[in-house]
């Protein structure tokens, strides 16, 4: 993922079949939209700095390049404005052209296909946290217990969401399904392809869930784990962009 410049990004697959209702674009439009309808949907504020480039880049799981460029013909569009000197940055505009925001949205058919996917990993997360909690190591359920450490103390949506993608790894990991692993990763990686910038303080109540989905592993405690992963995953229906904008389901 991170060696992608401009290239069109294919509609995501799940099992070797595309999903449809996926429209292609390029890294760069698909980092313009994202951070555009953090913009439009209130997530991020008028004035807010946004983190440094590389790691904008690593929170949106994208190249340098590809989010230097995007941040680029945002500003030229109005969108953010770029300072220099020591408190310089990346800033959300106080008032970005509407227009232009209105053209970074998802299509209809876009939302309720990010709607199928969030319901293809939730059964993947029941499944691997089933066997997690069976399976997991001391050292793994440690690991675990880190990164929502981590992930608490993160004062941004990059570093957050960089723990959180670790997390979810791992779990799947602890489960020791095999290569139904990677078929679990492959969603998730294709899922979080449509991730876009929250409220460190939303995000932070998130990890509540991984807090609680530890202690139910690390007792073995399999349906209540599995009760608090399905939940975890439920939600996005409603707290991503689809829901967000009345797309949800």
């Amino acid at each position: 993922m991170t060696d992608q410049l401009e290239d069109t990004v294919e509609p995501p697959r799940l099992g070797g079949v595309r999903i449809t209702g996926m429209e292609r674009r390029s890294a760069m439009d698909a980092v313009r939209m994202r951070i555009g309808m953090a913009i439009s949907l209130g997530l991020l504020k008028p004035g807010e700095r946004l983190p440094d480039q590389e790691d904008v880049a690593l929170g949106l799981s994208v190249s340098p390049i590809t989010a230097r460029r995007a941040l680029a013909s945002l500003a030229e569009q109005g969108v953010v404005i770029r300072r220099r000197g020591r408190a310089g940055g990346t800033f959300v505009a106080d008032a970005p052209p509407s227009d232009v925001l209105a053209s970074l949205s998802a299509s209809p058919a876009e939302s309720e296909a990010v709607n199928r996917l969030v319901d293809r990993r939730l059964l993947f997360e029941c499944a691997v946290t089933h066997y997690a909690a069976v399976n997991a190591t001391v050292e793994q359920l440690d690991e675990l217990e880190r990164l929502t450490r981590d992930m608490a103390e993160a004062t941004d949506w990059s570093v957050y969401h960089q723990a959180d993608e670790r997390f979810h790894q791992l779990v799947g990991t602890a489960s020791g399904m095999g290569t139904a692993v990677d078929v679990y990763q492959e969603t998730l990686a294709e899922l979080y392809d449509y991730f876009i910038p929250y409220p460190i303080e939303k995000l932070h109540k998130s990890n509540h869930d991984h807090i609680e989905l530890v202690a139910a592993l690390r007792a073995g405690r399999v349906e209540e784990a599995v009760e608090v992963a399905r939940k975890h995953v439920d939600i996005l229906h409603r707290t991503m962009f689809m829901g967000l904008s009345g797309g949800g389901t």
